[in-house]
């Protein structure tokens, strides 16, 4: 996040927001279509009770924060993403608590979660590396410039493993989830995927950020509400089993983009 902050400049950010369309666009996607869309593939595939809640916890926690960094690898515009991921991460402080109480609703739960909880999660893993890439790059763009190559190196190594991490320490979960479970994954995975290449635009790269950005999930998030709520050990494992999966159920999308992306 904060290699990204260096290569962003405050006026492409300002940019975005003199047309807003495309932007309010991503955010129905994110927060809105990728829920809605959760609640009809688990109820259709009729899963067990506990594995639902997984899924569903995962589609209302938007912003991961992986997901700015392969949305820009695959091609996405490189002023529109970086905000809609700050635009997402900022009103998941208030969509979490919102989305729980609507669930306690429709499944006659008890669930909450704190705003403050969310802010701490979002500002810390997120908003403040990027803030002071941005900063930096704003304020001292010369030094930003010298030190960007090394750590948008860095960087780029660090995802690569902690996905090779992720993959190889979530492989009892994926296999104990079952086959239903990980079809649902991927089924919503795609689904997401879809949804926000459609409703993305209308450039290219701005189909590409929101795509990317819907089906990326923030685990951190669900996990944060499952284990203040003492959620079902299978709930906990249906988290993990999603993001493992969709890391990968991503990657065909992620590697479309980037071979049609403009030369």
């Amino acid at each position: 996040m904060f290699a990204i902050g260096l290569s962003v400049t405050p006026g492409d950010l300002r940019q975005v927001w003199r047309t807003p369309a495309p932007m309010l666009r991503g955010l129905f996607a994110v927060l809105i279509a990728v829920p809605a869309l959760a609640l009809a593939i688990t109820r259709l595939l009729d899963l067990p009770r506990a594995v639902e809640i997984g899924i569903v916890l995962m589609a209302i926690s938007p912003g991961a924060p992986v997901a700015l960094r392969r949305s820009l690898a695959s091609g996405a515009d490189a002023a529109f993403a970086p905000n809609l991921q700050m635009s997402v991460a900022l009103l998941a402080v208030v969509w979490m608590p919102l989305a729980i109480a609507a669930l306690d609703e429709l499944y006659a739960g008890h669930a909450s979660i704190e705003p403050a909880e969310v802010l701490r999660q979002v500002l810390v893993a997120q908003l403040l590396p990027l803030g002071l890439g941005t900063a930096l790059r704003q304020f001292a763009a010369p030094a930003a410039a010298r030190i960007y190559p090394a750590v948008h190196r860095a960087g780029t190594i660090l995802l690569l493993a902690a996905v090779l991490l992720v993959v190889k320490q979530l492989w009892e979960p994926i296999m104990a989830a079952g086959w239903p479970t990980i079809g649902a994954i991927v089924l919503l995975t795609c689904a997401a995927l879809a949804a926000g290449h459609v409703l993305g635009g209308p450039t290219p790269q701005m189909r590409t950020a929101v795509a990317m950005i819907s089906a990326a999930r923030n685990a951190g998030l669900a996990l944060l509400v499952a284990t203040q709520n003492a959620a079902a050990p299978a709930v906990t494992a249906t988290i993990l089993a999603y993001l493992a999966i969709s890391v990968v159920a991503m990657t065909p999308y992620a590697l479309w983009r980037l071979w049609r992306r403009p030369r």
